[in-house]
């Protein structure tokens, strides 16, 4: 193992990751599986930003908080998938320090940021349920840009700390991790020291947090869908859908936060399948939870499609 002197007496210079897989015809099928998801996501992401973006009936505050969603799904599928594909054809799969610690900030750092933006999803439909009149009033151009920007300014705050700890922790050995990426609690239980203090502020600085904001989203959910329960909101029917897949993508994000983040920092038989869910499956899954089940992206699909009929003609 190489190993190089650092200022916080780290010697370790790089950390070897033990995947997913060891048998070389497995390591080949997965490799074409999430290659094939890791596709879609790009291009599923994608499509919602450029739809969100260029086709006018899409041009409101939930559309526009859609569309930073499904870009951040884009970003966060590419903090590890990359990394995981190219680990699957190497024998020695391997992250230097730096680019461990570099895969952590962006990963919580664009984490944060989408728990913070499902926040202020749902605060969109609390106004737009509770307040129909006034709803592009109070979620103007400039609010809504605002709360974007301080959900930016959240998540790096939120990632900075998480680095600015492991950053002081020193690591001399052993340097395996028992995961395809970098993520707080695998390398802190490398580090060669007592970690318990490590551990409480990390799982205060995720665990609680992403517990909190998952709990707050599930009772303004249940409060809003009792509220088109009970039919006093005009569009019902469109309202019910859009919440239940707002719900469904906040179960599908938080779950995996809760489980990783929320308790000590040991090893569990399910953590790598957790990891997968949360990591490569959940920001595919996002683009079609609200493109088949919404009416106004189907009509601007079809707009598309016509518009390259066109174009073809």
């Amino acid at each position: 193992m190489q190993s190089i002197k650092t200022l916080n007496n780290t010697c370790v210079r790089e950390f070897i990751f033990l995947g997913l897989a060891t048998n070389p015809e497995l390591r080949l099928l997965l490799f074409a599986v999430f290659l094939a998801v890791y596709g879609a996501t790009m291009l599923g992401n994608l499509l919602i930003v450029g739809l969100v973006a260029f086709v006018p009936i899409l041009h409101t505050p939930m559309y526009f908080l859609l569309g930073n969603l499904s870009f951040l799904d884009f970003c966060y599928s590419s903090v590890t998938a990359p990394k995981m594909l190219v680990g699957f054809l190497s024998r020695a799969n391997t992250i230097t320090y730096a680019g461990c610690i570099s895969q952590i900030f962006f990963f919580h750092f664009i984490g944060g940021i989408k728990i913070f933006l499902l926040v202020i999803m749902a605060y969109d439909r609390y106004v737009a349920i509770f307040h129909p009149l006034r709803y592009m009033a109070i979620m103007n151009g400039t609010v809504c840009s605002g709360l974007v920007w301080a959900s930016w300014a959240g998540g790096f705050v939120h990632s900075i700390i998480q680095v600015i700890i492991i950053t002081q922790l020193p690591f001399c050995g052993p340097n395996k991790l028992d995961n395809f990426y970098c993520d707080v609690p695998q390398v802190v239980k490398l580090a060669c020291t007592n970690t318990f203090v490590v551990e409480l502020l990390m799982v205060s600085n995720s665990g609680l947090v992403t517990l909190m904001c998952f709990v707050l989203l599930l009772v303004s959910y249940s409060i809003l869908l009792a509220k088109l329960r009970a039919g006093s909101a005009p569009g019902q029917s469109k309202a019910v859908s859009t919440c239940a897949s707002h719900i469904t993508v906040v179960t599908l994000i938080f779950g995996p936060c809760v489980y990783i983040y929320v308790r000590p920092f040991h090893s569990f038989p399910a953590d790598k399948a957790v990891s997968v869910l949360y990591t490569v499956i959940t920001p595919i899954l996002n683009p079609f939870i609200y493109t088949l089940r919404n009416k106004d992206f189907k009509t601007a699909l079809g707009k598309l499609k016509r518009r390259k009929q066109k174009l073809t003609l």
